[in-house]
């Protein structure tokens, strides 16, 4: 698989930003919002947003089930901030009726570095990153309280994990896709070609 063809869930969240960086890393990009866009995909990107809005969006267009069965199969998925979330087994602290897709084996805490006011951005040594460190945007991001067996920790930030992968899935507490730096999402595009 020389191009793969990446969606990005577009229920809510930063959307455009994922496309362009996707289509910088050598991916043909496309947004996804019914089931059948998301069966033509060979990888998936969770956006930044809100959790809560993300969860309930994809269970009213649909798409709960599919992304969790896709997931379970294996399909490649990166997830930023809020996908982080998405993506974790278990919410310390979950909003009424919230829900993740799962395939993370983590424990993650929401807000963690606090609110919209609080929003910073620090360096961050990703491992499968080379060239030094990424530029992390953290907005109202959560953190990782915990990891399973089966998930490895790749980034961390002042003594929290802020980045975690598990077999095809990656998730990353801040924003690369802010920054101009592709590199977070070349990483995600080998993935997906290493996968196909």
């Amino acid at each position: 698989m020389s191009t793969p063809l990446i969606g990005v869930l577009a229920l809510q969240g930063d959307v455009r930003e994922h496309l362009i960086a996707l289509a910088a890393a050598d991916a043909v990009a496309r947004p996804v919002r019914r089931p059948e866009e998301l069966a033509e995909v060979d990888g998936l990107v969770i956006p930044g947003g809100e959790s809560t809005t993300i969860s309930k969006l994809a269970e009213l267009f649909g798409l709960m089930e599919p992304l969790r069965e896709r997931i379970a199969a294996g399909m490649p998925v990166y997830g930023t901030c809020a996908g982080l979330i998405m993506l974790a087994d278990k919410i310390l602290d979950p909003r009424s009726g919230q829900e993740t897709l799962g395939g993370i084996d983590m424990i993650v805490r929401r807000n963690a570095f606090g609110r919209q006011n609080e929003s910073f951005e620090a360096a961050v040594e990703v491992a499968g990153v080379e060239g030094g460190p990424v530029e992390g945007v953290f907005i109202r991001a959560p953190w990782v309280e915990s990891v399973g067996a089966r998930a490895e920790v790749v980034a961390e930030h002042d003594g929290h994990i802020v980045a975690v992968r598990q077999g095809n899935a990656l998730a990353t507490s801040f924003h690369p896709e802010l920054t101009g730096d592709h590199r977070v999402h070349a990483l995600f595009v080998d993935m997906v070609r290493a996968a196909g």
